[in-house]
């Protein structure tokens, strides 16, 4: 498992440097629409209630702190702070850059 060398949230991204010297970026309104928690997506029936759609295109990440030693948890501007972003998800299913992308697309093939 990759984990974060540093994390950097700045107002127009969330980057992140992970230790094998991947970079990843994350614009604040992406990352909070794709929160996994209870309050994001319903328990019962596994459908995501509050997506990028949902999330007010000015949201910001105020603050952040790790969670364990696998996962990060921000604290947005609209007052969400449940949700928890394991490494795995945001390096392997959240990364947006073109590799990641395109590595992504290919194992779905």
């Amino acid at each position: 498992m990759v984990i974060p060398q540093n994390v950097e949230v700045s107002t127009d991204a969330i980057r992140i440097l992970w230790d094998d010297g991947h970079r990843s970026e994350y614009t604040h309104r992406y990352l909070r629409g794709s929160c996994r928690c209870a309050g994001c997506i319903n328990e019962m029936s596994g459908r995501r209630v509050v997506g990028y759609d949902q999330v007010d295109p000015n949201v910001e990440a105020l603050d952040w702190m790790t969670v364990g030693r696998y996962a990060l948890q921000f604290l947005w501007s609209d007052g969400h702070d449940t949700g928890i972003y394991p490494y795995t998800a945001l390096r392997d299913e959240l990364c947006p850059c073109e590799n990641c992308r395109t590595g992504r697309a290919a194992e779905k093939a």
